[in-house]
């Protein structure tokens, strides 16, 4: 009456999906719209393909469950996929309870779901004051979760830090990634209050989903704060790239060259962003250092571009140096691609 690849909804709850294979008599595999796979009773199941047999006599009958049963539900790990527009290193570390309602009622399930299109390899352990016990670890596909863990009652009076490593990567790639390093401390009286678990995309049970955050790399630059972003740029900036002199420097004019070139000897490995960071960093010391000198002008050379850089030096030069009057630096001598701040007359 149900078959491989009809498509179903489920009677009792939202959602549905196509059934992918058959665990039991009395269970199947149904994957969701978000790719994944749950087990499901058949005799829970709205059979949307083939309607015809979902009248009372041909619906099968309920079938006695065993004892525990529904404490213990079967988790199958789906086969992975990739995904368009799934290319940003999302990780999750799941805790599910088997009664989202009364928590402590039955198994509490630990997964890690891999929420994007890269392959990955992990490492789960038990962090502790003796040292780091190694609990879990293997691999995951694309898009896809597995069990690595599960908890009860008794566990909670006791309960470690959990560790994760994780290392992504894709099979046909030259890109190199750096490992992602995460630790939580998960405080045992979230496990006794039914608001920690809520509804999500990745379990048909309320679960509490933990994002194990990337280290520092491109893909998560932007979560940086300001103040990181720019103690980061000045102690690279210092160790790896020792500054050039500015190429003219009298009392009645400063010109600073802003091109990456002039300022750093080896910029390579940088991204644009950071490269826009030390021009701008530079902008500014260079307008103190002239106002406490006493210089009457200061000309910084942005080139044409894309203007990025032009703005950038009229932005923070209307923000915090907005007494003195800035104006384009002489044609004849730097075409478009000057701006001139005039200090003192």
């Amino acid at each position: 009456m149900i078959k491989v690849g009809d498509r179903v909804k489920f009677l009792n709850d939202v959602g549905g999906g196509v059934v992918t294979g058959f665990l039991s008599k009395n269970m199947v595999n149904v994957e969701g719209d978000d790719g994944f796979e749950v087990p499901y009773p058949i005799n829970q199941l709205v059979n949307v393909s083939a309607p015809e047999l979902n009248v009372r006599g041909n619906v099968p009958e309920p079938v006695q469950a065993e004892e525990n049963s529904a404490a213990a539900p079967v988790f199958v790990e789906s086969d992975g996929e990739v995904i368009n527009g799934k290319d940003a290193p999302e990780f999750y570390f799941c805790i599910v309870p088997s009664d989202a309602k009364n928590p402590l009622n039955g198994e509490i399930e630990v997964f890690l779901v891999n929420d994007s299109n890269f392959k990955l390899l992990y490492t789960y352990s038990y962090l502790t004051e003796q040292g780091v016990e190694l609990v879990e670890s293997g691999a995951v596909k694309s898009n896809a979760r597995v069990k690595i863990d599960s908890l009860t009652q008794e566990d909670l009076s006791t309960l470690p830090d959990f560790g994760f490593q994780l290392l992504r990567f894709r099979d046909e790639s030259n890109e190199w990634f750096p490992p992602v390093v995460k630790r939580f401390r998960v405080n045992p009286v979230r496990f006794y209050k039914a608001s920690s678990f809520q509804p999500n995309s990745y379990f048909k049970r309320p679960a509490m989903i933990l994002k194990i955050a990337a280290e520092l790399s491109p893909d998560n630059l932007d979560v940086m704060t300001e103040a990181d972003f720019k103690q980061l740029v000045k102690e690279k900036t210092q160790s790896d790239n020792p500054a050039k002199p500015a190429r003219k420097r009298t009392t009645d004019e400063v010109v600073i060259d802003l091109h990456i070139t002039e300022l750093l000897d080896n910029s390579e490995g940088l991204s644009n962003r950071e490269i826009l960071e030390i021009q701008i960093d530079r902008v500014e010391s260079e307008m103190n250092a002239a106002i406490r000198d006493h210089v009457k002008r200061i000309v910084f050379i942005h080139g044409v571009g894309q203007g990025v850089l032009k703005q950038e030096v009229a932005k923070i030069l209307q923000s915090k140096f907005k007494k003195y009057y800035h104006q384009d630096a002489s044609f004849k001598e730097y075409g478009y691609g000057a701006t001139m701040v005039i200090l003192r007359r």
